[in-house]
């Protein structure tokens, strides 16, 4: 029976390179020279240091910027407020990854109400569909392509 995966990833290595680029042109850039700004990757969140509140707001464009050359969507930060005191400033980007039992729920009724030949089984961090037909399948995934979810969705594992 034809199915595939629906599940959100992040490529770790793309993540580490998007972040390193981001350090690189913090150094290079003449409004941040010798300010001790920087991002600092730890699994999935990344944390900005700079000395006051502006500062941080541009790094996370230049961040966001390097992130999409990277093909990582920018729709899975999750940008926490910024802690400032005197002395520094500094923000947390948390990467949503993985779809947790409420979007999975969605992304089940979603298919449901669509009133598609196909069935969806919610397995851990990913939505296996299944149907008879690869038409169906092909469907599904349009119309999961056309709606909005507070995370990118990957279609993988597709078997015949």
């Amino acid at each position: 029976m034809p199915s595939f995966d629906v599940a959100s990833e992040i490529n770790s290595h793309e993540l580490a390179n998007a972040v390193d680029q981001s350090n690189r042109e913090l150094s290079q850039r003449f409004d941040f020279r010798d300010t001790g700004a920087k991002y600092e990757l730890e699994e999935h969140t990344i944390t900005l240091h700079a000395q006051v509140e502006f500062q941080l707001k541009q790094m996370l464009d230049v961040l966001k910027v390097k992130l999409g050359k990277r093909g990582i969507d920018v729709a899975c930060l999750e940008e926490k407020d910024a802690e400032t005191n005197l002395a520094a400033a500094r923000q947390q980007v948390i990467l949503r990854h993985g779809i947790d039992h409420e979007t999975g729920k969605q992304i089940s009724r979603l298919i449901k109400d669509a009133k598609l030949k196909v069935q969806s089984a919610i397995q851990g961090e990913k939505v296996r569909v299944t149907g008879k037909q690869r038409d169906d399948l092909q469907a599904a995934m349009a119309l999961l392509r056309k709606s909005q979810f507070d995370r990118p969705l990957q279609f993988e594992n597709f078997r015949d």
